[in-house]
C-alpha cells in the first residue's frame, strides 16, 4: 500500500477562480434554504425564476474548469421537477437532459441497496428536511459529470454486519465521474461506505455534510493513477470507525474546517481519522479532532501538510511530512477559525429547512409551534402537562414542547385529540430532563375510586397519534421495597396510539416499565424506538402494539430485594399483527448470569385468540440471558406463539434448538424493521 504506483498525470489548467459560495454562506454558515413551495409537480417544468439553491455553483475543486467542464452547476437551465416516488426519482435522475430534481418525500429503495445511476447535468436536492433516501443511494459512473447532490438524508441500508464485505450499499458512489458537489446532506447507517470516490473520479467537493453511524465513512482513490483532485470542507464526521476519510493516490486532497468526533460511551470507536495513502498529497487545515484515535496518519510515500489544526483528547499517531501544494493556486477559499468549528458545524451541517426563503403563508402556518417548559418560570409553562393542555384540540400540525433541564415530578397525559406533539428535552443530555412519578397499579387514587391499575400507573401516557419524544428521561420510581403491601406494576411510559417515535430517550422503571398498547384491540399501533435505553426487570417491555426497538440498549436490573430474575418482553399481540421486534441492539445489565428470559406470552385477560410475538435479531446478548430464553405464562405455552431469534451475538446467544428457535435467512427477510413499520418512516420533526 505504501509503494508509489502513480502514472504520469495529465496537466491541469491552474485557474484561481472566485466562484459562487454555496448557499451564500454567512459567517455562521447557517443560511437556511430549501424547496421553494411554488416548484412545479413532476409532470411539468417550473415557470418562475429558479430559486437560489437551484442556481448555486460549487466551490473547491468542483469549481475548477477542466475536462471540458466549466465548474459544477448541476441541472441549472433544465426543468425543475418535484418527485415523491422512486419511479419518478429514477426517471429524471437517469435522463439525458439536465434537471433540477426536488425530492419532497421519503423514498424507499427497492430492492434494498439499489443505487440510482445518475447521469450528467443533474441537481438532486431535498425539499427542506423532507427529502429522505432510505435503503440505497446514488451511483455516478465513468464520464458522468456536473452533478450536485444536496440537502438530502440518505440512510439505513445497513444489513446487520458492521464491517460488511458482501453489500456494497453506499450513500454516494462514483467510479470515474468528475465535477461533483456533495453538499449539506445527512449520510448515515449504510451497509458499506457513506461516500466512495473511486476509479479516477476527480474535481469533487464535499461540503457541509454530516457523516455518522457507519463503519466506513469516506473512501477516496483505490487506483494506480494519481488523478483525483478533491476538496473536503466543513463536514462533521462522528460515530464512524474508519476512512474518515482514507485518501489513496490523490493528486490533490484539500481538507479544511472539518470536525472529526469520536463520541465517548458509544459502541463505535474510531480506528483512525484522516489517512493519506500511496502518493497522495494532502493539505489539512483548521480542522478540529476530538477523542479520535490516530487522528492523522500517512504512508511513507504520502504527504500531509498540517496547518492550524486542534486536537482534544486524541491519542496515537498524529503525523505530517513532505511538501504538498497551495490550494489557492486552484481556487479561492476562506478559513474559519479552528476553535469555532465544532459549534459552527453542529448548527450548520446537514439538510436545511425552507425557513427564511419564499415560503407561503400556508407553509408558515403549518410550521411547528414551540412551547417552552421550565421549572424556574423562565418558560411559557412550569409543568409539562400545562404545555400539553395548551395544545389546541385536533391541532393540524406539529407542536414541539421544549422542556428545559430539571426534574419534573408530575403525571403527563397526551390525549387522543392532540396529535402531532413532540416532547423533547433541551439539555445537552437525555439525563438532563427527567419526567418522573411513583404510582403503581396498587396505588389508591386520591378520590377513593380504587387503584390506578397497571395502565393507569404510567408517569407519561400517550394516546395521540404521531407523537414523538426525544432527549429526555421518563421514569417511574415507585418504591417496591417500601410498599410490598400493594401490587407493584409501575409503568413509566404507556403508549396507546399509532406512529409513536421515541428517539434518544431513557425509559426507566422496575416491573412493567414500557407499556406499548393500542387504542383498541382492533386498532393498529406502531411504536419505533431508536438510540434509547429501556431499564427494568419484570415484563418491562410489554403490550399489544407493533413495536420496534432499534439500535438501543436494554438494561436488566435487579429486583427490589437484590435478586436477579426477570423477563424482558411480554407481548400480547393480536393474531393478525406483528408484535415486538428488538433489532441491532444490546441487552445487558448488572445482574447474575442466566437469570433473565427474553420473553413470555401475555394472553391478556386469558384471551386464547391472541398470538404473542417477540423477535430478537442482530442483537448482542449478555451472559444474563438464559440458554432457554423463552418461557410460559399463565398457562399459555410460548411454543404455541411466535418467539424467535436471528443472528444474535454475545455470551447470552445460542444456536438453534427446540427450546431456542432461530429464523432462517429466508424467514428473516420478512422480519425486518421496515416490515414492522408497514410503510411508515419515522422522521424527526
Amino acid at each position: 500500500m505504501s509503494e508509489i504506483r502513480g502514472k504520469a498525470r495529465h496537466r491541469r489548467r491552474k485557474t484561481a477562480l472566485a466562484v459562487g459560495v454555496p448557499l451564500a454562506l454567512t459567517a455562521a454558515g447557517v443560511t437556511a434554504y430549501g424547496f421553494l413551495p411554488g416548484t412545479q409537480s413532476h409532470a411539468s417544468a417550473a415557470t418562475a425564476a429558479a430559486p437560489a439553491w437551484a442556481t448555486a455553483t460549487a466551490d473547491g475543486f468542483a469549481s475548477v474548469n477542466a475536462l471540458g467542464q466549466n465548474g459544477t452547476y448541476g441541472g441549472r437551465g433544465g426543468q425543475t421537477v418535484t418527485v415523491k416516488t422512486l419511479a419518478d426519482l429514477e426517471k429524471y435522475a437517469t435522463a439525458a437532459e439536465p434537471y433540477v430534481i426536488v425530492v419532497a418525500a421519503t423514498i424507499n429503495m427497492n430492492p434494498v441497496g439499489k443505487e440510482i445511476k445518475v447521469q450528467s447535468d443533474k441537481t438532486i436536492v431535498g425539499a427542506g428536511t423532507s427529502g429522505h433516501i432510505v435503503g440505497g443511494g446514488f451511483f455516478l459512473g465513468s464520464g458522468v459529470h456536473n452533478v450536485i447532490i444536496r440537502n438530502l438524508t440518505i440512510r439505513d441500508a445497513y444489513q446487520g454486519i458492521w464491517n460488511d464485505k458482501d453489500h456494497d450499499f453506499d450513500a454516494v458512489q462514483m467510479d470515474g465521474a468528475h465535477h461533483v458537489w456533495i453538499d449539506h446532506n445527512d449520510l448515515r447507517h449504510m451497509a458499506d461506505g457513506l461516500i466512495d470516490v473511486r476509479k479516477d473520479s476527480t474535481y469533487v467537493t464535499v461540503s457541509w455534510n454530516k457523516l455518522s453511524q457507519d463503519n466506513k465513512a469516506f473512501g477516496i482513490g483505490w487506483t494506480e493513477n494519481v488523478v483525483t483532485d478533491i476538496t473536503i470542507h466543513h463536514n462533521w464526521i462522528r460515530e464512524t470507525e474508519q476512512r474518515n476519510p482514507s485518501t489513496d493516490n490523490a493528486a490533490h486532497a484539500h481538507l479544511y474546517n472539518n470536525f472529526l468526533e469520536d463520541v465517548a460511551g458509544t459502541d463505535i470507536k474510531s480506528s483512525y481519522g484522516n489517512y493519506s495513502r500511496g502518493a497522495t498529497k494532502m493539505v489539512l487545515e483548521n480542522s478540529y479532532f476530538q477523542g479520535v484515535n490516530n487522528p492523522v496518519i500517512k504512508d511513507a510515500t504520502a504527504t500531509i501538510v498540517q496547518k492550524g489544526n486542534t486536537f482534544v483528547g486524541t491519542s496515537g499517531r498524529n503525523e505530517s511530512g513532505g511538501t504538498a501544494f497551495d490550494p489557492k493556486t486552484y481556487y479561492a477559499y476562506t478559513l474559519d477559525k479552528t476553535a469555532d468549528v465544532p459549534a459552527l458545524l453542529k448548527s450548520g451541517v446537514g439538510p436545511r429547512s425552507s425557513i427564511g426563503t419564499t415560503a407561503t403563508a400556508a407553509t408558515k402556518a403549518a410550521a411547528a409551534t414551540t412551547l417552552t417548559v421550565a421549572k424556574d418560570g423562565s418558560g411559557q409553562y412550569s409543568t409539562v402537562q400545562a404545555a400539553v393542555n395548551a395544545v389546541p384540540a385536533n391541532n393540524p400540525s406539529r407542536v414541539v414542547i421544549s422542556v428545559k433541564p430539571g426534574t419534573y415530578r408530575e403525571l403527563v397525559k397526551v390525549p387522543s385529540n392532540k396529535p402531532h406533539v413532540t416532547i423533547q428535552g433541551s439539555g445537552g443530555s437525555r439525563k438532563d430532563t427527567v419526567i418522573v412519578y411513583n404510582n403503581a397499579s396498587g396505588t389508591p387514587k386520591p378520590d377513593g375510586s380504587g387503584t390506578y391499575g397497571t395502565g393507569g400507573s404510567a408517569t407519561v401516557a400517550v394516546e395521540a397519534d404521531d407523537f414523538q419524544a426525544r432527549n429526555l428521561t421518563i421514569s417511574n420510581d415507585f418504591d417496591e421495597a417500601g410498599h410490598q403491601d400493594i401490587a407493584g406494576q409501575a409503568v413509566a411510559l404507556r403508549t396507546a396510539a399509532d406512529k409513536v417515535f421515541l428517539d434518544g430517550i431513557i425509559v426507566s422503571g422496575d416491573q412493567d416499565t414500557l407499556l406499548v398498547d393500542t387504542a383498541a384491540k382492533d386498532k393498529l399501533g406502531r411504536v419505533y424506538m431508536t438510540n434509547s435505553y429501556v431499564i427494568g426487570n419484570v415484563d418491562f417491555i410489554f403490550g399489544r402494539a407493533t413495536t420496534v426497538i432499534d439500535k438501543s440498549v436494554i438494561t436488566l436490573k435487579k429486583r427490589w430485594n437484590g435478586t436477579s430474575a426477570g423477563y424482558v418482553t411480554a407481548p400480547s399481540t393480536a393474531a393478525d399483527r406483528k408484535g415486538i421486534l428488538i433489532a441491532n441492539s444490546t441487552v445487558n445489565g448488572d445482574v447474575s448470569a442466566a437469570s433473565f428470559y427474553l420473553g413470555r406470552p401475555w394472553h391478556a385477560g386469558g384471551d386464547a385468540t391472541l398470538d404473542p410475538q417477540t423477535t430478537v435479531r442482530n442483537t448482542s446478548l449478555s451472559a444474563a440471558i438464559k440458554s432457554t430464553p423463552w418461557t410460559d405464562m399463565s398457562g399459555f405455552s410460548w411454543k404455541d406463539d411466535r418467539f424467535a431469534e436471528y443472528k444474535n451475538t454475545g455470551a447470552g446467544s445460542g444456536s438453534a434448538s427446540g427450546d431456542r428457535p432461530q429464523l432462517t435467512d429466508s424467514q428473516a427477510t420478512g422480519q425486518e424493521v421496515a416490515d414492522w413499520l408497514g410503510g411508515w418512516t419515522p422522521t424527526a420533526s
